[in-house]
């Protein structure tokens, strides 16, 4: 791979991994609202954010680099 595909290849991981931390804190935090009706604060929202992060990751490798199709497509 050349370096500026290299580079494309890791910005849109970033990218991707970013909307997939956010995503996962504002429904979690959806969530922590309407089940609990629990004030958003600081706390809940590192808790959220703590949570969200390991999901982030895991969507990324099974996605990004195309490990998904390599266990789940196989020939």
């Amino acid at each position: 791979m050349k370096t500026p595909e290299k580079k494309k290849v890791i910005v849109r991981l970033i990218q991707f991994f970013i909307l997939g931390v956010c995503m996962g804190v504002v429904e979690d935090l959806i969530v922590i609202h309407f089940a609990t009706d629990a004030k958003i604060t600081l706390y809940t929202f590192r808790i959220a954010f703590f949570v969200a992060v390991p999901f982030a990751v895991i969507a990324e490798l099974l996605t990004d680099l195309k490990i998904f199709k390599r266990i789940f497509l196989r020939k």
